[in-house]
């Protein structure tokens, strides 16, 4: 399939969003296990599992990301382009600052677990929503099918709806390890600012 050189280096941009979004998660996770923050993950088939699904969801998002033109949406793209990168630049920043202002403070969303020197984060995006890196990478998704000209923007209701549940049971654990837990979830949103 012939693309123009714009789509080709517009797909480009859009994979190396992906592929730094990845790679600041895996310098800081081995950041925080190298200086000793973070305690061993428990090791089960039920997260191997987990870890291989979203292995190759990442996989094919950045094989469609460079080569596929899956379900399009419409034959003049450009607006839905530029809709969907706007979306996609928000939510890449949105997860990346979250991450960074987590710090070490951030666990697997696999282990449902608060480490012993793990602290409340409540300032940065924290201050307005709890669930900053949820809501970036659900943004992500959207803008990067939408960018895609994809029907398949319709597939990340399959991931919200487990950032949902994610998010609430991370919350029940963080109300039980935290104190405060309960007022700065009453004076925050889960995932967008004054709204939800």
């Amino acid at each position: 399939m012939a693309w123009g050189h714009g789509v080709e280096i517009f797909r480009l941009m859009l994979f190396l969003g992906l592929v730094f979004h990845k790679l600041l998660w895996e310098v800081l996770k081995r950041r925080d296990k190298a200086s000793g923050v973070r305690q061993q993950s428990s090791k089960g088939s039920g997260r191997s599992l987990i870890k291989f699904a979203k292995g190759i969801v990442l996989v094919f998002l950045a094989f469609q990301t460079l080569f596929l033109d899956l379900l399009p949406m419409s034959d003049q793209p450009t607006r839905l382009r530029t809709i969907g990168t706007a979306i996609y630049v928000v939510g890449l920043a949105t997860a990346m600052i979250g991450r960074l202002q987590l710090g070490k403070n951030w666990v697997d969303l696999e282990d449902y677990r608060v480490l012993p020197e793990q602290s409340l984060v409540t300032k940065g995006l924290y201050r307005y929503i709890r669930h900053p890196i949820y809501t970036g990478d659900i943004l992500l998704l959207i803008g990067l099918e939408l960018a895609l000209n994809s029907w398949l923007v319709l597939a990340v209701s399959i991931p919200f709806l487990i950032a949902i549940r994610q998010a609430s049971a991370e919350e029940k654990v963080l109300s039980q390890a935290f104190h405060d837990y309960d007022a700065y979830r009453k004076s925050t949103k889960r995932f967008i600012p004054f709204i939800i």
